[in-house]
């Protein structure tokens, strides 16, 4: 890293993003989805930043693990990861999640519910993967799907809809009352960015996989969606789980804005390595004997 990268990113930065008050009355479209808040350096910058934290992560998720796995009561993080198609969710899965140990980990990436799922209030499926104490979880999409495709497409009426907020802010209210810290992102992506990605997955056969035509045409309804991340921000950033916005233009900054969101989470319950429930001094004895 060159002089003057090292004095315009200063070890110290701390990108979150936007963080979304309990009375925000703004407009998502008001954000710009390339800034970097809380971050003055480049992309090598954000990237060395990302690698040399990735190892407090890592100790503080095993950490949680050993202080507070399978303790009745004990802590947990739930990572909730919205956005438009492209906007990076899987790279804050292998980039940021990624980092740690996977014992500690429990990944849901929910799809379009089944006809089973379908039979039950939207939220039965989601509770099933709320983390256990100990744990980090994370959803790949989430309960916000039933408030966001649903009033775009009109699957669902403006009262129902509400409905909806209003069970989701209850369930995340039991969540957090249980030891949970819940950490909600929104991936703010650029309609020309989107496109963009879209078209380098048309354009390289490696990326064929990852192209969905459904994606061109949910592009039709952008407007409709930033209008549904709106008014699903204000309804449901709450003082006790509230919302952020990562700008997502830039890979690298979303990735370093939820990491840093994690660290947050993780350094505020401070998990303990937990104390020997045996005489250490004994037991290294022992095995000493059978070392001779």
């Amino acid at each position: 890293m060159s002089k003057k990268q090292k004095k315009s990113a200063p070890a110290d930065q701390q990108p979150r993003g936007v963080a979304i008050p309990s009375d925000w009355t703004q407009d998502v479209t008001e954000l710009d989805p390339h800034a970097t808040p809380g971050f003055s350096g480049k992309k090598a910058d954000g990237k060395e930043q990302l690698a040399a934290r990735t190892a407090e992560l890592d100790e503080l998720q095993e950490r949680l693990y050993a202080a507070h796995h399978g303790v009745e009561g004990g802590r947990s993080v739930l990572l909730i990861v919205q956005g438009m198609d492209t906007s990076g969710k899987g790279g804050i899965m292998r980039h940021v999640v990624g980092g740690v140990d996977p014992q500690g980990i429990d990944i849901t990436a929910f799809k379009a519910p089944t006809r089973a799922e379908k039979r039950h209030d939207f939220l039965w499926r989601i509770r099933k993967h709320a983390p256990q104490p100990g744990m980090i979880g994370v959803f790949d999409r989430s309960q916000y799907e039933d408030v966001l495709i649903h009033r775009v497409h009109g699957w669902a009426d403006a009262k129902e809809i509400r409905s909806r907020y209003t069970a989701i802010n209850a369930f995340e209210r039991e969540l957090t009352e249980a030891g949970t810290v819940i950490v909600k992102v929104m991936l703010h992506i650029s309609r020309q960015e989107q496109g963009e990605r879209l078209m380098e997955r048309l354009e390289r056969p490696d990326k064929h996989w990852k192209f969905n035509p459904g994606d061109v045409d949910e592009r039709v309804h952008w407007d409709a969606y930033q209008e549904a991340y709106t008014k699903a921000l204000r309804a449901t950033s709450t003082v006790g789980a509230p919302w952020t916005v990562v700008p997502a233009d830039r890979k690298w900054y979303a990735r370093l804005a939820v990491q840093q969101l994690l660290l947050d989470a993780l350094r505020g319950i401070d998990p303990q390595w937990p104390a020997a429930e045996f005489d250490v001094a004994e037991q290294t004895a022992r095995l000493r004997e059978t070392m001779d």
